[in-house]
């Protein structure tokens, strides 16, 4: 691409940013580089925690937009924080199921505990608490993640003080299932589409119990797929189409 004139206000970030925004920008075709707005605004994020003015400019500039478009997107989705975010995000679910199950309750303690509402900002900076609307864990409810990835299943409100407890005087504990816990700017560089640099960041987390009960239950009653191998490497290419099947 040609070469950007950085805006007073962008030129900080893009001393910093410039080399990945543009491996992102590479990803697209050209002519379609305006897509690259949601990685890039994760990128900022990976700086400054949250999508400050400042990152706006750069995202503008870098694509050729206005900042009010680089804001519509920013302010539209809730994982584009637009004010300084603690180092652990803790989002506790409060939709349908995990409410009936407990997570009102959850998160009810948690902000008596940490003395902050919803989107607000232990003094420390260290826990950011958030309601949220339906995990996609509806099996494991009431469901707690920090910084996206599932920490607590089945969450108790004793069980959730513990955990921020922890965060705060800087252990990681294991996680229910996925991904060993990382800092919210650590996610987001993943989230901007770049590999976790940690030394076996994903070893920590297991399968869960419910995650896999349709694969025991089709192994216990003899129900697969004729030749269905389960080590077949997964094919990066579409199977050449037969005549039989044209």
């Amino acid at each position: 691409m040609t070469t950007v004139e950085f805006s007073p206000a962008a030129e900080p970030l893009a001393a910093k940013l410039l080399e990945p925004a543009l491996e992102i920008l590479a990803r697209y075709p050209a002519g379609r580089e305006r897509s690259a707005l949601l990685p890039l605004l994760h990128l900022v994020q990976t700086e400054e925690g949250h999508v400050s003015p400042s990152g706006v400019a750069f995202c503008a500039d870098l694509l050729g937009i206005n900042k009010a478009q680089v804001g519509a997107v920013a302010t539209f989705y809730t994982m584009y924080k637009r004010r300084p975010t603690g180092e652990y995000l803790v989002s506790v679910c409060t939709n349908t199921l995990c409410n009936v199950m407990g997570g009102q309750e959850v998160y009810d303690q948690l902000a008596e505990h940490l003395g902050v509402g919803h989107d607000e900002t232990t003094a420390d900076g260290k826990i950011t608490l958030e309601h949220a609307e339906c995990l996609a864990a509806c099996d494991y409810a009431p469901v707690v993640t920090v910084n996206y990835d599932f920490t607590v299943d089945q969450a108790t409100p004793e069980s959730a003080v513990e955990l921020v407890e922890n965060l705060r005087k800087g252990d990681r504990p294991t996680p229910a299932r996925g991904a060993r816990i990382c800092s919210l700017r650590e996610m987001q560089y993943q989230l901007a589409g770049f590999a976790d640099p940690r030394e076996g960041a994903v070893a920590d987390g297991v399968a869960g119990a419910p995650t896999l009960r349709g694969v025991r239950l089709a192994q216990e009653h003899g129900v697969t797929v004729a030749g269905f191998d389960p080590d077949t490497p997964i094919t990066k290419t579409k199977p050449r189409v037969t005549e039989e099947k044209k």
